[in-house]
């Protein structure tokens, strides 16, 4: 059985652990996934429209983070961008990288939801006298977007346990958070553990929103079936 000053630790750090999730790990996941989602529609749609010259600029924006870790990023724009002369705080630059490297992803995944969508919706758009960003904004772009909804949602649940990894930059989030109070008190297993359920409990409610979100699409596909 636990000692009372192991529950006594435990209580304690929960607060100076749940804190920083809510001001810093919370907030750099939604800014970032909030600005990787525009990203990811304008590169999804330019590939979609399949203009040549820009459709290559972004499959090499796809390639290059797509094919880098997520790590070695953040050392390249927080460490190595100062040698050029560019210097960003943590928080700025963990936002920069995160939302490339997400918009990267979550641009294929719209690609590939725009595609699935039939071409005689394209059609039937101009047949009514549409324009093609009119068409791509009322017709297509939703019914992409219904059929990108769990992926998407599991790409931000994703994000979510990888902001761990800003801490290598010094953004002061939940896991820096732990890992000071393990260099205090000697107690890393307990601690890891304890983040670890934090991280848990917000993938939970991310997940449990997640479904309520599928039942609502789900529920609107039934209505206009």
């Amino acid at each position: 059985m636990f000692s009372s000053r192991i529950w006594s630790l435990l209580a304690d750090s929960f607060w100076k652990i749940l804190l920083p999730g809510l001001t810093a790990t919370i907030p750099l996941t939604v800014i970032s996934f909030s600005l990787a989602m525009v990203i990811a529609v304008c590169v999804a749609m330019v590939q979609f429209a399949n203009v040549k010259v820009l459709k290559q600029l972004c499959r090499f924006y796809i390639w290059i983070f797509r094919g880098t870790p997520l790590l070695v990023q953040l050392f390249v724009v927080f460490y190595g961008f100062p040698k050029l002369g560019i210097l960003m705080e943590p928080f700025p630059a963990a936002v920069l990288v995160f939302s490339l490297n997400e918009g990267a992803y979550s641009a294929e995944t719209i690609r590939a939801a725009l595609e699935a969508v039939p071409v005689g919706q394209l059609e039937a758009g101009y047949c009514v006298g549409l324009n093609y960003l009119q068409i791509m904004r009322r017709i297509i772009l939703p019914q992409a977007m219904r059929t990108a909804f769990p992926p998407l949602s599991n790409s931000l649940i994703a994000m979510v346990k990888d902001t761990s990894l800003a801490a290598n930059i010094t953004v002061t989030e939940m896991f820096m958070a732990t890992q000071r109070i393990v260099a205090r008190t000697h107690e890393p297993l307990l601690l890891y553990i304890e983040v670890g359920l934090i991280y848990l409990l917000f993938s939970t409610v991310l997940t449990k929103l997640q479904s309520w979100g599928e039942k609502k699409l789900n529920a609107h596909r039934r209505k206009a079936g």
